[in-house]
């Protein structure tokens, strides 16, 4: 298994994520959050009580 890093610094209801890939960054709460990836994925999520989630891929940016 080989060595990866990432660090998760939080701005209020913004998050910056830092990785050996690169940077993202996301903005919600518990319930709500809008992602973006290093690699330029981005995802909405949804999260409801009782451990029920939702997940929807929105497109991608990336130029590779």
């Amino acid at each position: 298994m080989g060595w990866s890093y990432r660090k998760s610094i939080k701005l209020g209801p913004f998050r910056l994520n830092l990785s050996r890939g690169g940077v993202g960054h996301s903005w919600g709460n518990r319930a709500f959050r809008v992602t973006k990836t290093a690699d330029g994925r981005r995802t909405l999520n949804v999260n409801l009580p009782g451990g029920f989630h939702w997940r929807k891929t929105l497109g991608s940016d990336s130029r590779r």
